[in-house]
């Protein structure tokens, strides 16, 4: 029986605050973290907003929403991704994302990507034939950025793992 150890590398930019971003992704890191302003996080008390920088300089935004019967909420990456789909069909491409979060009384911190938000975020880059660049706060207070969603997923459900309709 053979064997083969193979090595995946996970590239991406770490950034040491937001005055390293452009304007645009400077625009975009604080319509998320304005964002979980709005967050309805009534059990954690962790707040997270998502920011979606359309083509045309529109900024989409969506904030987790939970719910008291576990696991009804939804993540705030996919109401922003979900609500701009289902608002604006034929919406310009997403050209950028970040992600925020904190706690209901407390600074802002880490924000990472559960699977699922993983997988709908990835499946929305492939819907849109283009990389969609990603700004996440790390667990040491700098800023990571991704150019391609498919960093955070290099083993995914595609549709082409679906058999043919």
């Amino acid at each position: 029986m053979a064997r083969h150890s193979r090595q995946q590398l996970l590239t991406y930019e770490e950034l040491d605050s937001a005055t390293d971003l452009s304007p645009a992704e400077q625009a975009t890191w604080q319509a998320a973290r304005d964002a979980t302003a709005h967050a309805y996080a009534p059990y954690s008390g962790f707040h997270v907003g998502a920011a979606l920088l359309l083509a045309d300089g529109t900024v989409f935004r969506g904030t987790n929403q939970e719910n008291a019967a576990y696991p009804s909420g939804l993540c705030a990456e996919r109401t922003a991704l979900f609500g701009l789909a289902a608002n604006h069909p034929g919406h310009p491409a997403i050209v950028g994302m970040a992600v925020a979060a904190r706690p209901s009384q407390g600074e802002f911190g880490p924000a990472l990507p559960c699977g699922a938000c993983r997988q709908v975020m990835l499946e929305y880059e492939s819907r849109q034939g283009q990389a969609i660049p990603l700004l996440l706060p790390s667990r040491t207070g700098t800023i990571l950025r991704f150019s391609t969603l498919a960093a955070l997923m290099p083993f995914n459900f595609s549709a082409d793992d679906l058999p043919p309709a």
